[in-house]
């Protein structure tokens, strides 16, 4: 039996691969005050404006590739039962190749019904107003905004549970829920934490080593020592 991984992800391993993050400029992203583009208050505001900034972030992502921060994830499989738990939005884990991916804040290529959450299509394009389910309902892009409820945040701490090892990579562990993973580890459970700017951790009770490196060098340097101690 492969030992149960779970990798918590965060900005940081996709903005090695040109991704920016809103948390680069005091809360500005690409420009924009985020509540004006991921709040429920920013599209009853603007929708046009909300839109164009996904469409925006859609046709970026096809133009950038996995690093060697997502290729190690995803080579790691063949050692362990590797389960990502991501922050991001992107799908460079899975262009990757990692098949075990939950997306706590919604999908880049994937769109929804505004009146029904569970009317998801995949969605490579622009999306412009006048796109619409079968009801003739507008869709929206399939993101969890602030405010609102993170849907797979039940089934990301029962995977967080389950770990035998964790690895936290890229993540300024400032946003919550996605931020109090970490403490519903079994005791006892390692947990890595990957980033070159590490937050302080308070009160976790269980072992934790801190990697001050970014993804591409991390994730290599922890797949080292980790094979080492299978």
């Amino acid at each position: 039996m492969k030992k149960k991984l779970v990798v918590l992800t965060g900005a940081g391993i996709s903005a090695e691969s040109g991704i920016k993050t809103f948390r680069d400029a005091d809360g500005l992203w690409e420009g924009h005050d985020v509540m004006e583009v991921a709040s429920p208050e920013g599209w009853r505001n603007n929708q046009e404006l909300v839109l164009d900034f996904y469409n925006q972030r859609r046709r970026q992502l096809h133009q950038v590739q996995p690093n060697l921060g997502h290729q190690t994830l995803a080579d790691l499989e063949n050692d362990f039962d590797i389960h990502i738990i991501t922050q991001n939005v992107d799908n460079l884990h899975e262009q990757a190749g990692s098949t075990k991916v939950l997306h706590l804040h919604g999908e880049l290529l994937k769109v929804r019904s505004i009146k029904n959450r569970n009317y998801i299509l995949d969605w490579t394009g622009d999306l412009k107003t006048g796109d619409v389910d079968k009801n003739g309902h507008q869709l929206r892009p399939h993101i969890v905004w602030f405010g609102e409820d993170v849907p797979a945040l039940e089934e990301a701490l029962q995977i967080v549970q389950s770990a035998d090892i964790i690895a936290v990579i890229g993540t300024s562990l400032q946003v919550y829920p996605a931020a109090g993973l970490i403490h519903y580890g079994k005791p006892n459970t390692p947990i890595y934490y990957i980033d070159p700017k590490p937050a302080t951790i308070y009160e976790l009770a269980n072992p934790l080593e801190v990697i001050p490196m970014n993804a591409t060098e991390g994730v290599p340097f922890l797949r080292e020592k980790l094979l080492r101690r299978e």
